[in-house]
């Protein structure tokens, strides 16, 4: 008995030794400069949102949390750098939904979405806004589905590009309706709002927070949201589910990876302070308000559930539909 006793408190000695170096690096995390990559050009949603948290940890850890900007292809450039970058915890990626579509709009992507990145933080969900320039003639969505309908393929629609979260909902919601639009891809929220203002398209889907500015400008009349209800940045605006669509549901989504392997204590710590820092007020005005992100705040268990979620769904929606990133 005496001999087991002493084998049990040695293999707990070894356990508490092996665990002891890893919280003791948690502890002194950040020890230098972190890094958050933002896979996409400076502007948009993602870009400010990161540099917002940085700074707010900055403050709070006492080490820069610097913003780079690594764009391309739809965002994998930065990723591909990211899920190579050593796993020590100064290197994590905020991503937007693109990032569940593109393993199958793109081929032979230089990394496993699933398996070289691992969850840190589902920050929140926002529905896209499908808009109108002022002069036309759509007051709903449903005149739009009307006119859809009398004249098939003469109705035109702008996303931010082949394969964006605008192009695959649009994709659902001409199945669901029976209607056939004609899809006008734009490299950006920029050009696609520039048109649709300026009448060249005849609607525009992009995520509330490119809308929304140009609508309560006077430029852009909103006609739906994909929500399954109605977005605190546009509440007069009815959702897809009240005209026609019952129970539909799209929604954008930003998150945090880190690369896979990042120790425990340390994506422990980062974690509990993004939750800090997301539930500041300015930044829960930004975000809920300006952005009319609906916030999240999540698990890393979380935020794995949801991207097999979006990934199975959308996934589906490019095979079935044989879509090509631009």
């Amino acid at each position: 008995m005496k001999a087991l006793v002493f084998r049990i408190a040695a293999l707990v000695a070894l356990a508490l030794c092996a665990v002891g170096p890893q919280a003791a690096f948690a502890q002194s995390w950040p020890a230098k400069p972190v890094k958050f990559v933002v896979p996409y050009p400076p502007g948009g949603s993602t870009d400010p949102m990161a540099r917002m948290i940085g700074a707010k940890l900055s403050d709070s850890l006492g080490q820069p949390f610097v913003v780079e900007n690594r764009s391309g292809a739809s965002g994998t450039i930065g990723t591909a750098f990211v899920a190579k970058s050593p796993a020590d915890g100064y290197t994590f990626i905020f991503v937007f939904d693109y990032h569940a579509v593109n393993p199958f709009l793109i081929r032979n992507l230089p990394f496993d979405t699933v398996k070289d990145l691992a969850p840190v933080m589902l920050i929140g969900t926002a529905p896209m806004a499908i808009a109108t320039g002022v002069t036309k003639p759509y007051k709903s969505f449903t005149d739009v589905v009307a006119t859809a309908r009398a004249k098939p393929g003469t109705v035109s629609i702008g996303s931010v590009g082949n394969g964006s979260l605008g192009h695959l909902t649009m994709v659902l919601v001409q199945h669901a309706s029976g209607i056939r639009l004609i899809h006008i891809p734009y490299k950006g929220g920029g050009p696609m709002t520039a048109d649709a203002v300026g009448g060249q398209i005849d609607l525009a889907i992009g995520s509330v927070a490119v809308i929304t500015p140009h609508v309560n400008g006077g430029r852009l009349r909103a006609v739906a949201v994909t929500g399954d209800r109605r977005s605190r940045a546009l509440p007069d605006v009815p959702a897809l589910a009240e005209q026609g669509l019952p129970g539909f549901s799209a929604l954008a989504w930003w998150a945090v990876f880190a690369p896979a392997g990042v120790p425990k204590p340390i994506m422990d710590k980062f974690h509990a302070e993004l939750v800090k820092a997301f539930n500041l007020p300015d930044v829960r005005k930004l975000l809920t308000e300006t952005l009319g992100i609906d916030l999240v705040v999540g698990s890393p268990e979380g935020l794995a559930q949801w991207l097999d979620t979006q990934m199975q769904r959308w996934g589906k929606v490019v095979r079935e539909n044989d879509i090509r990133a631009d």
